[in-house]
């Protein structure tokens, strides 16, 4: 799956559960994380998007460690299975289950 499909998957998903998932473009900046992720009640979350097997380049790294120097939280999201791990992780069992079933994960 490309990942402009998991992205929109993601963005849907996030919108669901009352949630926003901000498209990030900060320009001179290139390799920041595709999204900031924020969750009713919860701290943002920057989520780099890949499939399944995608690779970060050099520059994605350094801003990824950038912000984590910052304390920030970075996830990085590898395929549908990333997508319905990283759902799962922030306490959304139920719509990454969901997802298993409706994608064959």
């Amino acid at each position: 799956m490309k990942e402009s499909e998991i992205e929109k998957i993601l963005v849907r998903e996030v919108k669901k559960l009352g949630g926003i998932a901000y498209k990030w473009v900060s320009p001179g900046n290139d390799g920041v994380p595709d999204r900031i992720v924020i969750f009713p009640g919860k701290k943002p979350v920057f989520v780099e998007l890949k499939t399944g097997r995608g690779k970060l380049t050099a520059l994605q790294k350094v801003q990824i460690g950038r912000l984590e120097k910052l304390g920030q939280e970075v996830r990085v999201v590898y395929g549908l299975d990333g997508l319905s791990q990283f759902l799962q992780d922030r306490g959304y069992g139920d719509i990454s289950k969901a997802l298993d079933c409706k994608y064959g994960l």
